[in-house]
Formats: structure tokens, sequence, C-alpha cells
């Protein structure tokens, strides 16, 4: 089956600083979880939004198809059973 991401939302969590958002393959949910430091090779922070979730759910937004490239991949290496995938700075 193909992954697919119908779902556009996502949820910021404070406590590790990330951003957690949703694929489907077939019936089945697969989290993803993208950390502030990765969205950070893909954009700008604005500096003077103090909010940091709002900075980094803006990047995410701003860059949510390469996102879901990349987390397609991801998911593409996994192993099969696998549902919960953190895309690392590496990865961009």
């Amino acid at each position: 089956m193909t992954l697919d991401f119908p779902n556009v939302s996502r949820n910021f969590d404070s406590k590790r600083n990330r951003v957690q958002f949703w694929g489907y393959d077939g019936a089945i949910e697969v989290s993803f979880f993208v950390g502030a430091d990765a969205l950070q090779k893909l954009g700008r922070m604005n500096p003077e939004t103090t909010d940091i979730e709002a900075r980094v759910l803006n990047v995410f937004d701003t860059a949510r198809a390469r996102i879901h490239e990349v987390a397609g991949k991801v998911y593409g290496r996994g192993r099969r059973g696998d549902y919960i995938h953190c895309l690392a700075p590496t990865d961009f």
C-alpha cells in the first residue's frame, strides 16, 4: 500500500520540542514525529515570534509537502509493523 496523508492535523509536543502528524497505510494509522532541529533545516524560524509553538508549526506548515515526502521514504525503509517514526535532521 501507499502511504497517504489525508489528515492535515498536526500537534506540537512542547515537552519534546517536536511536531506529531499522521499518515495512513490503508486503514493503518502511522505516527510521525519531526523535531524542531529537523524543521530548522527546512525553513527559517521567525525570530520575531516569541512563541516557539507558532514558530515550529509555521515551518511545518510551509514545508508540509517535503516533510510528507521524507516521511514516505522513512516509512518505506522501516520494518514491517513499525507504526511510529521519528524524522531526523539527516533525513532531510
